[in-house]
């Protein structure tokens, strides 16, 4: 790009993108490397050199003005080597003993160095307790003796019997472990016994290892790893005493640290586009750097000395932060966008910086060609020194540098991802430049008071405490920032996440950079814009026509999963159950503007049916929670009570036959009548399909009146009980059944036919794997002559009763 060309940034910089192609065609030849054999790898390369040998000849024979090819030449070179940093990746993780293992879902003595954090994980949609996700280092393995399977056939080949020989190796893993290993620690050595098992191409991994027994440490982590874990430690208790998410938010802020982060707040941060705060990303860095350079200028270092302090910096940062590849690719972009912001020479040079980074972590990791992580961090920083500064210019024209610069940041890396981000959640977010102009005067506080309570902490508690506690203020408002963001309307809005969606969105974003220089120069243009914005955020155009005026209950499109409200007033409703996702029940909840949940009604702890409750319990008030007196799964009724005790809202077990009066609703309590004795301690009464679970059986039933209509909610009830109730000579007669278990086939059709519906409705994920709902059930109903809706097909459903006439919208999924 010459000076005089056009630039939709707005600036006369001439920028040296002269590696911009060979990264682009490094960045491609990863992607489609990276899932194939070594073969094809070593092939690639093989023709890309000799073609890279021939053109590097013809310049040399060739006039100066025929030198143009310099650049073909440096794009058949980046893409020789990255076809051969892509056959040795792939080499490695395809030979060795462990994917031999692997295919065979063999079972095995391993010795592993842990290489991340332990992160705990629940599986939405399912009753499974959760587990815990790591990735690791097999230095050692022994695979344990193997019979031939029934279905083996004569000729099939065993893995090799090495029960009495370890063997040496240095590959990586995907552990999913127990629970049990939730406290481990980044670096340290375990032996454990798991079944190996293949994993995709391309995964940066050569199998996954599912551990069922609790870990068996061998060697505690390095002395730097141990000093870094005390300083995050430091941090931890310097924040001890303030609030929950100010607790869990402080270390994410300034080391990534997110092992006391709530899901609540994770999804807050993910819908407001705050979600690179509370992960390690390069704004944690730059922060950093920029506040530690000018102290160190203060002092008198200079030239070197500050180099060596700028490199001092990065290094301890990285160690606190774990030395992991998202770490270091955070810290390149960091550097990049931080020498662009603040020198124009640095802006020059950032496309060229920008490309050399790209290429080099590719050839370092080629697996990361394919990671949504780095593609975002990429984008965002090249949005950042490409749009950045050209826009800050054009907002200084008429407001204060230091706002235009706030303003110009998030702008340009929130438009530079939007169609990635639009590809991996379906969603666009319309507030996430604003949440970031908002939050962004509180990040540099709160970042710089962390990093200092961890330092403290070293020294003395109790200073640390203080700073802590100066940390948690800013903090706060980032927090009220996220909240309220969250809450708004038009905060997600849901896009295609298609190829054509994505194409057309990307259309839009290319159109917005060549447009928004202009805007961004001319206040009167700026306002119209912001005004077009808010109304789009406060009264999304995807909201109009939902809910129907006068709705009296929606059955929520939570997925695999039940998410029932009923309208007990304005802004007013009864929650009955939760869903899996707090996302998708938050969302529910806000589109139909309810801030008030007098009850909140738990019919069984199926993950399915509670774990959607961080959710609803998002900034509203919440009078109480109501639950079955059958406290099963163990660990979700505990998830259950210790959120309640976090929001300060009371639990009630349910009590049967009570009759209940809340606004314009009146229900009563038809079951359980009767429970069952609880599991044993450390036993469980799940059963493979969940199907006859005791759990479902004492789901709570409810006759629901309310708009002069019936309405039969009745949880996860099996047979067992679907008879029981029948048995009590209750009325079931109803308008509207919420058909039991998800419609699953396990129902009673006297059950069924007692209720005279004129309409059932069941709540089911779309591709689930437990065939809801099921053809028998759909027969059954229609055998009944009534007529079924389903929110995998249907999206979100709503009743009204217009002059007493029944009447069904439906909102289509996302």
């Amino acid at each position: 790009m010459s000076a005089s060309d056009p630039d939709p940034t707005g600036s006369d910089i001439q920028l040296d993108a002269r590696l911009l192609a060979p990264a682009a065609a490094g960045w491609l030849t990863a992607v489609l490397l990276v899932a194939h054999s070594p073969t094809i790898s070593l092939l690639t390369a093989a023709i890309t050199l000799t073609l890279a040998v021939l053109t590097a000849v013809r310049i040399r024979l060739m006039s100066p003005v025929a030198r143009r090819g310099w650049a073909l030449l440096g794009v058949l070179v980046v893409v020789t080597g990255m076809a051969m940093a892509a056959a040795l990746q792939t080499h490695s993780l395809r030979t060795g003993p462990i994917r031999a293992l692997a295919a065979h879902s063999t079972t095995v003595d391993v010795h592993l160095k842990l290489d991340s954090d332990p992160i705990v994980r629940r599986s939405p949609g399912t009753h499974r307790p959760p587990y815990v996700v790591l990735h690791a280092t097999v230095e050692e393995v022994r695979s344990r003796p193997k019979t031939p399977a029934a279905n083996s056939r004569p000729g099939d080949q065993l893995p090799p019997n090495n029960s009495t020989q370890r063997t040496r190796v240095r590959t990586p893993v995907l552990v999913i472990a127990s629970e049990s290993w939730r406290d481990v620690r980044y670096g340290q050595r375990i032996a454990a016994t798991g079944r190996l098992d293949a994993v995709q191409d391309g995964d940066d991994v050569a199998a996954s290892l599912s551990i069922r027994t609790p870990p068996r440490p061998l060697a505690e982590p390095a002395w730097w790893l141990r000093a870094a874990e005390r300083v995050r430690a430091g941090l931890r208790a310097a924040v001890a005493d303030e609030p929950p998410d100010v607790r869990g938010l402080v270390p994410a802020l300034v080391m990534g640290d997110e092992s006391t982060l709530s899901d609540e707040l994770t999804e807050d941060f993910k819908t407001t586009g705050l979600t690179h705060l509370s992960a390690v990303s390069g704004t944690n860095l730059t922060l950093l750097l920029a506040f530690v350079l000018p102290c160190a200028r203060l002092i008198g270092v200079r030239a070197r000395g500050l180099t060596a302090v700028g490199v001092m910096t990065v290094v301890v940062f990285v160690i606190l932060a774990r030395p992991q590849p998202s770490v270091l690719r955070a810290a390149a972009m960091g550097l990049i966008a931080l020498a662009a912001m603040t020198s124009g020479g640095g802006r020059r040079r950032a496309v060229r910086s920008l490309s050399v980074a790209v290429i080099v972590l590719l050839l370092i990791d080629t697996s990361l060609a394919r990671s949504a992580g780095f593609a975002l961090s990429v984008l965002a920083t090249a949005g950042i020194v490409l749009l950045g500064p050209g826009w800050r210019d054009a907002l200084a024209n008429w407001l204060p540098t230091w706002l235009a610069e706030a303003i110009a940041c998030p702008l340009a890396a929130q438009l530079a991802c939007t169609p990635v981000v639009a590809w991996l959640s379906g969603e666009v977010s319309l507030v996430a430049v604003g949440a970031n102009l908002l939050a962004g005067p509180a990040v540099g506080p709160a970042t710089i008071l962390g990093f200092a309570a961890a330092g403290v902490a070293l020294i003395s508690t109790d200073l640390a405490q203080l700073i802590g506690w100066s940390a948690g203020w800013p903090a706060r408002w980032i927090l009220l920032i996220a909240r309220q963001g969250a809450n708004l309307p038009g905060a997600a809005n849901p896009w295609p996440a298609t190829a054509v969606g994505v194409a057309v969105l990307t259309v839009l974003c290319i159109a917005l950079v060549f447009s928004l220089h202009r805007i961004l120069a001319r206040p009167l243009a700026m306002l119209l814009a912001v005004l077009v914005l808010a109304l789009a955020v406060l009264r999304p155009v995807g909201s109009f026509g939902w809910p129907p005026r006068d709705w009296i209950f929606v059955m929520c499109d939570v997925g695999q999963g039940d998410g029932l409200v009923l309208r007990a007033g304005e802004r007013s409703a009864v929650v009955i159950d939760t869903g899996p996702d707090p996302t998708a029940m938050n969302r529910c909840l806000r589109d139909l503007r309810i801030d008030y949940i007098p009850v909140i009604v738990l019919t069984h702890f199926h993950a399915d049916h509670v774990g959607g409750l961080a959710g609803v319990l998002s900034d509203r008030r919440v009078d109480e929670v109501e639950v079955t007196p059958y406290y099963s799964p163990p660990a979700e009724y505990r998830r259950v009570t210790d959120l309640a005790a976090q929001h300060r809202v009371p639990v009630r077990t349910v009590t049967y036959q009570e009759n209940r009066v809340v606004g314009q609703l009146t229900w009563t309590t038809l079951w359980p009548a009767r429970v069952p004795a609880l599991p044993p301690p450390g036993t469980s009464s799940a059963t493979p399909t969940d199907e006859g679970s005791p759990e479902n059986n004492a789901s709570i039933a409810m006759m629901v009146e309310v708009s002069g209509l019936r309405l039969l909610l009745t949880g996860d009830l099996e047979p067992e009980s679907q008879r029981a109730i029948l048995a009590t000579g209750a009325d079931l007669r109803a308008d509207v059944l919420k058909v039991p278990h998800h419609g699953s086939a396990q129902q009673d059709p006297a059950f069924i036919a007692a209720t005279q519906a004129r309409l059932a409705l069941i709540s089911a994920g779309r591709d689930n794997d437990y065939g809801h709902p099921a053809p028998r059930t759909l027969d059954l109903l229609a055998h009944q002559t009534t007529r079924t809706a389903t929110t995998n097909t249907a999206g979100a459903l709503a009743l009204t009763n217009p002059d007493n006439h029944l009447s069904l919208t439906s909102r289509p999924p996302n």
